[in-house]
């Protein structure tokens, strides 16, 4: 790709996140401008009214907390701050605060494979309800436009509808699919998935699983289960596990990731449907406190509305101007 192409895929990229925050960003906007009305600079009186301003937008306490010590101390060093310069502090200070959690791969394009872990096998976990079959299409189909051959394994069999909908996900993404009748084991999905994509020569496995968080003991021995038999296969796998959470129910979302990272090792996570909502705020908090990198972000149902999160990109829209 060349600059003129990546730079204008940049622009178009920061535009789409800038309209799918849209709701988020015009509630904290219009929450900090009140927190702030009639003050020239940021005194205790502004910090406590900023404190509520997180809180409310399901950033969580814990989170909000940290960002308002980070104010303190960047007020104490500079010794003046005015009010005016808020919004650029706070993106500033939350970008500080989410880049040690946030792995950055430069040497690779998005949705770009390493050469030396083919195929790359991503094992996708998460409730019913939250975007996983469909994030799984939107991944599908990103990987296959960077030029991966893609493989995909339903082995959520406890559901026809889910089979269905990733058999409907991996013919709009062009790419295959791997199922067995509803009621299958998961594990001999899983098996039969990677070992077919392995002797086609696949880039890329991605397998659904059931999202029976409510029973944590079985739900844990299944996800062991299908990552050991994949293992017969490819050693390594799965390179990646992937959570799935709905922004869009706030600090609900968190307590899913903080019970799934409980019962299985997550890699990464990724935030569905955080165009419709105005509780966008919940990705810093999340990102902050589990100590899990946000690998994907949601923003739309068309199939190309899944963007690689970028934290310094994110906070620059959410902070942002209307003007």
């Amino acid at each position: 790709m060349g600059l003129f192409n990546r730079l204008f895929s940049r622009e178009k990229k920061q535009e789409k996140l800038d309209q799918g925050l849209e709701k988020t960003k015009q509630g904290v906007w219009e929450k900090i401008t009140r927190a702030v009305a009639g003050k020239s600079t940021i005194d205790d009186e502004v910090l406590d009214n900023l404190e509520e301003v997180f809180i409310t937008s399901d950033v969580g306490v814990d989170t909000t907390l940290d960002i308002i010590r980070r104010i303190q101390d960047r007020v104490a060093r500079d010794k003046y701050v005015s009010t005016s310069e808020l919004h650029n502090l706070l993106a500033e200070e939350v970008a500080d605060m989410l880049a040690p959690v946030h792995r950055d791969t430069p040497e690779l394009g998005d949705f770009e494979v390493p050469a030396d872990s083919k195929p790359y096998v991503i094992l996708v976990v998460g409730v019913n309800g939250v975007g996983k079959t469909t994030t799984i299409g939107k991944l599908a189909h990103q990987y296959a436009m960077a030029g991966n051959k893609v493989f995909l394994g339903a082995a959520d069999t406890y559901r026809a509808a889910a089979i269905e909908q990733l058999q409907t996900w991996g013919e709009r993404a062009g790419v295959t699919v791997i199922c067995q009748k509803m009621g299958s084991d998961p594990a001999a999905v899983a098996f039969d998935t990677i070992n077919a994509a392995k002797a086609q020569g696949a880039d890329v496995v991605i397998v659904d699983t059931a999202g029976r968080l409510h029973n944590k003991v079985n739900l844990m021995k299944e996800l062991e289960k299908v990552s050991r038999v994949m293992q017969r296969v490819v050693p390594e796998a799965p390179q990646e596990v992937l959570l799935v959470l709905d922004g869009s129910t706030g600090q609900n979302a968190y307590e899913q990731a903080r019970q799934f990272a409980s019962v299985t090792k997550v890699t990464d996570l990724a935030v569905t449907k955080l165009d419709g909502t105005a509780k966008g705020g919940v990705v810093i908090g999340i990102s902050n406190k589990l100590n899990i990198p946000i690998k994907y972000i949601g923003l739309g149902e068309k199939i190309d509305d899944l963007q690689i999160f970028e934290p310094k990109q994110f906070v620059k829209s959410l902070f942002k101007s209307n003007g």
